[in-house]
């Protein structure tokens, strides 16, 4: 996995972390123990946030690179939120466009991949893996409002 410089903040109640810039990702780099496979510009957030209901990547390809694989899950389907760049990606054998403000779904068994097609801008993306078919309390119905006024200090307060 990759070792991260950064020292997150961790409360009782939340984590927070800074890691830059998606250019910044580049910086870091993740390893599988299990395959030879060194990517540069992946940072994985389940360790560093201690995410507890899904995984979460930050990610920058470089120009005219690709994933050098295909890959799929056994459990977790898979949400890719395009911010930066132009490319396509692929599954089973389909292949789409994808540009800033694409975003795919991927059920766990579609074997994947993607490429940066650019000659000089980086593919920028966020990935959010979750076991598929276990949410079941939908944004509205699983909110709780808290019935006291909203009030804020500044961070030189704190």
């Amino acid at each position: 996995m990759s070792s991260l410089p950064i020292t997150p903040r961790i409360g009782p109640n939340f984590a927070t972390a800074h890691l830059g810039t998606f250019a910044d990702l580049r910086q870091y780099c993740f390893t599988a123990s299990d395959v030879p496979l060194k990517l540069e510009g992946k940072v994985f957030l389940r360790q560093l946030l201690q995410l507890t209901s899904s995984e979460i990547s930050l990610n920058n390809l470089p120009p005219q690179t690709s994933i050098p694989f295909y890959h799929k899950h056994h459990l977790n389907e898979e949400i890719y939120i395009f911010i930066e760049g132009m490319g396509e990606f692929q599954v089973d054998g389909q292949i789409f466009s994808i540009q800033p403000g694409t975003i795919v779904r991927v059920d766990p068994e579609g074997e994947r991949c993607l490429r940066n097609l650019s000659l000089s801008e980086d593919l920028c993306w966020i990935t959010i893996q979750a076991r598929a078919d276990s949410y079941s309390g939908y944004t509205i119905e699983d909110g709780i409002g808290i019935p006291k006024p909203v009030q804020w200090n500044s961070i030189a307060e704190q």
